[in-house]
């Protein structure tokens, strides 16, 4: 139950992850617009819809230059040019109407407040004062105008450039999402793979380990019905129980990883003389110390590198395979010897990946063996080599140390000894 909550939390937090991940597009964009676009927020958002125009001090100057004219007109009449006058007075009266008054007049000396005084005055002399303020004015309106659109020009560029920018940035990191979701599919894809070739590498030891126990209880079988006497039925049925007992151990479908991949020892002290005596046969000289040589191990275990070494041995020598148990430095040291062939260096030091196999041409084999071995005895903190033997073939070393990554069993525990 536990443990369904914490898958349950795991993948709300990546499914989270990935929602935020997918949305940051989308943010960095937005926070890339509002960053560009500020500085332009004056140009383009707080100006007048319909932009400024120089219009008013156009007809401002316009206004001005016609009263001069009526001065000069002398087909007006006083009351007309006054007339005239008052126009141009009323225009200047007229505040409202020129937006940015300050701004324009910061451009130069035309000031609307001078134009009103020298139109007020009425003289010649005043009156070409007004004309000169007027016109200094519209220019520096027209000046104003300029620069207006230039602003425009630029906050509308900015604006451009700010969407091209982010428009790139959010591409490049819809490119970088995608390439990462491509490298996370492939990533699963290959621990996909990789389950499945442990998965197999595992049955596939599993089925090399079965087949000594399964062809031992077939032969027991065979032979008990054929026991002639109390004590040869006795000792067949044991070994059809030793038989049955290593094939549970092996082919426990529970803990197969634990038994050939990552290997989990159940280790208790035993001696390890009697679990090699059991070996000794007419093509098998075992030779073991007159004491007991107590270690931790996994009965089961070492029981299989005995069985993948002696079996090797057998394979490639018609003589006799030569079997040493002792401990020079306190650990035990297995040692199995063969009069066979030998082999090169170059393939000795690949006999311990899987699937590679000695001398082909001699005998059949799976050349699973001997990477199992090396991987018990790793297990067991101590390691395998292969070296070649004075006189021809070869000697096969296991070393023991402290176990790791054990299970202790109970004292009572039943092994292979």
């Amino acid at each position: 139950m536990m443990a369904a909550r914490h898958f349950t939390a795991l993948r709300s937090r990546i499914l989270l992850r990935e929602l935020l991940l997918a949305m940051l597009p989308l943010a960095i964009t937005v926070l890339l617009l509002g960053v560009a676009l500020a500085p332009n927020n004056q140009a383009l958002i707080n100006r007048p819809q319909d932009g400024w125009t120089p219009y008013a001090y156009q007809g401002l100057s316009q206004d001005v230059l016609r009263y001069q004219v009526a001065r000069l007109d002398p087909t007006l009449t006083r009351q007309q040019r006054l007339v005239v006058r008052d126009q141009a007075l009323s225009s200047v009266r007229s505040r409202a109407q020129f937006s940015d008054l300050s701004a324009v007049e910061a451009h130069g000396e035309g000031s609307l407040a001078a134009i009103e005084r020298a139109l007020m005055q009425n003289t010649d002399e005043s009156l070409r004062e007004a004309v000169q303020q007027a016109l200094a004015l519209n220019s520096e309106a027209l000046e104003y105008s300029q620069q207006m659109r230039d602003q425009y020009k630029d906050a509308l560029e900015g604006m451009r450039n700010a969407l091209l920018g982010s428009a790139v940035v959010a591409g490049i990191l819809g490119l970088l999402l995608t390439l990462r979701a491509l490298l996370m599919w492939r990533a699963d894809r290959v621990r996909a793979e990789q389950r499945e070739a442990r998965q197999q590498e595992a049955l596939s030891l599993a089925s090399h380990e079965m087949r000594r126990p399964l062809q031992s209880l077939l032969l027991a079988s065979d032979l008990l019905r054929q026991a002639a006497t109390e004590g040869q039925r006795q000792h067949l049925l044991t070994m059809i129980e030793d038989s049955a007992a290593q094939l549970a151990s092996r082919a426990d479908l529970t803990r197969l990883n634990a038994l050939y991949l990552d290997v989990t020892l159940r280790v208790r002290r035993i001696d390890l003389v009697p679990l090699v005596r059991r070996f000794a046969s007419a093509r098998v000289h075992v030779v073991t110390p007159g004491s007991p040589v107590i270690w931790p191990v996994d009965a089961d275990r070492a029981r299989q590198i005995l069985e993948n070494l002696i079996e090797n041995a057998v394979k490639y020598t018609d003589g006799v395979v030569e079997v040493t148990l002792d401990a020079p430095n306190g650990a035990p040291r297995l040692r199995v010897r063969d009069f066979g062939p030998g082999m090169s260096d170059d393939l000795r030091g690949r006999v311990f990946l899987p699937f590679e196999r000695g001398p082909q041409s001699l005998v059949a084999g799976s050349g699973l063996g001997l990477p199992l071995v090396r991987r018990y005895a790793r297990a067991h903190g101590g390691d395998v080599c292969i070296a070649p033997a004075s006189g021809g073939g070869l000697v096969v070393t296991v070393t023991f140390g402290e176990a790791q990554e054990q299970i202790t069993a109970p004292s009572g525990a039943t092994g292979a000894t």
